[in-house]
């Protein structure tokens, strides 16, 4: 019996060092938590890859105003004898050695001189995308940034909700336990402290769901940070006194023209389709390059060449050009009408979102303001009906109905004031100002 329970004991504490284990437990301050997102985001991942094979393509470019210097070179054997006839003056054009051989060499050597701005221009268009590839991960930063915000803003408001509710279910319980004693002595009847359990119950059912709540919030928190979705993250509420006084809409809207990246990358690709079409058009004119060689052969018994060396200038233009409309031309015509209207339609859509941020924002300090004097009320309010109810002046349902009424109204303030921190940074996305510290 006494080996049964030492085992017993023995797996009590490994499954509590088991479970202990298990569930690992991080605290975060919302800037730390943006960082974590930032390095683990997938999709920030591809946008680095993104931004290597644009910088791929300006290598591509780049290389096309190198010198192309190319070498070949063969040997091949002869198992039968050729049939060589020389129609030389002076020289027998019949019989001849026997060439069982042949083996030449040679080098090819063209330096690009002209080629009607295609080269220059496709350098300067690609340098472009690059910077608007980087833009973009830059917006996509700050995206980032607000989307770890949100989330942290989340499981903040869970975890405030779990403890209101939990000190209310503490004294929800207490008061059961009084009004129990009340019954047994008479003092009230057995349906008001049924009814006090009743509101014990329901307390119990909102904290259930808050910590539902909660745990899928810490969930989607692990996945956006790039940890163990066993880690229990642990919030920084300091973060919901952030935010500066709110300037005027006109403010926001000028800083979102000066910084937003998005709008950045878009001119960035509106340069290079212009550079596209000018190299569009470059296809029409000629190229001019600058070549030279290098021819070596060896046929044993009967002919050998080196130092046979030429320099000179080559000359290339399609002329089928002349009657084939320039498809390039017209595709990158129509890319650029393209960017433009997108470029006009992206602004309207800024001014928009900051109009609307900026509304919210308004909004959401206002409600502050609100949801605390309605807590104060409601505290008030709860203090005089308990009273009234001591002294016999009001019903259960009435203690009931305040208490429940605190309960919400505490639990506003703090969404409220979240919210509102929330708000702010959303503005700040929108401006394209979202500091990522």
């Amino acid at each position: 019996m006494k080996r049964i329970n030492n085992s017993v004991i023995a797996l009590a504490l490994f499954i509590g060092v088991a479970n202990a284990n298990a569930q690992e437990k991080k605290t975060l301050t919302l800037d730390e938590a943006v960082q974590l997102g930032i390095q683990n985001s997938k999709n920030l991942k591809i946008d680095v890859a993104k931004i290597e094979e644009a910088t791929a393509d300006l290598l591509e470019a780049k290389n096309r105003q190198l010198p192309e210097l190319k070498v070949s070179g063969s040997y091949m054997y002869l198992p039968l004898k050729p049939n060589v006839n020389i129609k030389l003056p002076g020289v027998s054009g019949d019989g001849g050695p026997e060439v069982h051989q042949v083996a030449y060499g040679s080098a090819n050597l063209s330096v690009p001189i002209y080629s009607g701005g295609r080269i220059k221009y496709g350098i300067e268009s690609a340098k472009y995308l690059v910077e608007a590839s980087k833009l973009s991960t830059e917006n996509n930063k700050i995206a980032v940034a607000y989307n770890v915000a949100q989330a942290y803003n989340n499981l903040f408001k869970a975890n405030q909700s779990i403890k209101v509710l939990e000190e209310n279910l503490t004294a929800s319980q207490k008061r059961d336990e009084t009004f129990l004693k009340m019954e047994n002595n008479g003092l009230i009847a057995r349906n008001d402290r049924l009814k006090a359990n009743l509101q014990t119950s329901n307390i119990e059912l909102q904290l259930l769901e808050a910590k539902n709540n909660y745990n899928i919030a810490n969930i989607n928190m692990d996945l956006l940070l790039g940890l163990p979705e066993t880690t229990e993250i642990e919030v920084d509420q300091n973060y919901i006194e952030e935010g500066d006084e709110v300037k005027p809409v006109d403010f926001y809207v000028n800083e979102a023209k000066e910084n937003r990246k998005d709008l950045q990358a878009l001119d960035k690709q509106r340069q290079a389709a212009a550079l596209g079409t000018k190299a569009a058009k470059a296809e029409n004119l000629p190229s001019v390059a600058l070549t030279g060689g290098y021819v070596a052969a060896d046929i044993p018994k009967f002919l050998t060449i080196y130092n046979a060396v030429n320099v000179g200038v080559g000359i290339s233009y399609n002329l089928s050009n002349i009657w084939k409309k320039n498809s390039a031309l017209k595709q990158s015509q129509a890319r650029e009408m393209e960017l433009s209207a997108t470029n006009e339609l992206l602004n309207d859509n800024i001014k928009l979102d900051v109009n609307r941020e900026y509304q919210n924002t308004d909004y959401s300090k206002k409600r502050i303001a609100v949801f605390e004097k309605s807590a104060e009320q409601a505290n008030e309010n709860y203090r005089i009906t308990k009273n009234k109810y001591d002294n016999g002046l009001a019903t259960m349902t009435e203690l009931l109905d305040a208490d429940a009424a605190q309960i919400s109204a505490n639990v506003g303030v703090i969404n409220a004031k979240a919210d509102a921190a929330l708000a702010y940074r959303k503005l700040l996305q929108t401006t394209g100002t979202l500091t990522i510290k």
